[in-house]
C-alpha cells in the first residue's frame, strides 16, 4: 500500500467525495484506511456500568484506499504516486509535480 498514517489526501468517489482529510489508521489486510473527519457513522455505546446512560458516538470508519487520492503538496490537487531513489534511499513523489511527499 502507497499511503501512509500522517498522509493528506482527498476523497474522489462516495459520499464525501471532494474532501480533504488526514489518514489516522492504515489497514493494510484490508486495503482500507480511516480518514480524520471522514465517512462519519454513528455508533450506539451500552452503558459499561449500572446507573450510566448508554450514548451515540460518532466515529470515522474506513474507505477504501482505491477511493482516494494523495494531495499533491504544490498544486493541492489529487495526485498518483510515484518513487525515486534520491542518493541510497527510495522516497514517494507526487507524479503531477514531481514533488517529494
Amino acid at each position: 500500500m502507497k499511503l501512509k498514517k500522517g498522509d493528506n489526501v482527498i476523497v474522489i468517489a462516495g459520499k464525501d467525495k471532494g474532501k480533504k482529510g488526514k489518514i489516522v489508521r492504515v489497514l493494510p489486510a484490508e486495503n482500507k484506511i480511516v480518514v480524520e473527519g471522514l465517512n462519519i457513522s454513528k455508533k450506539h455505546q451500552r452503558p459499561r456500568k449500572s446507573g450510566e446512560k448508554g450514548q451515540v458516538i460518532k466515529m470515522a470508519m474506513p474507505i477504501h484506499a482505491s477511493n482516494v487520492m494523495i494531495v499533491d503538496p504544490k498544486t493541492e490537487k489529487g495526485s498518483r504516486i510515484g518513487k525515486k531513489v534520491v542518493g541510497d534511499t527510495k522516497v514517494r513523489i507526487a507524479r503531477k509535480s514531481s514533488q517529494e511527499i
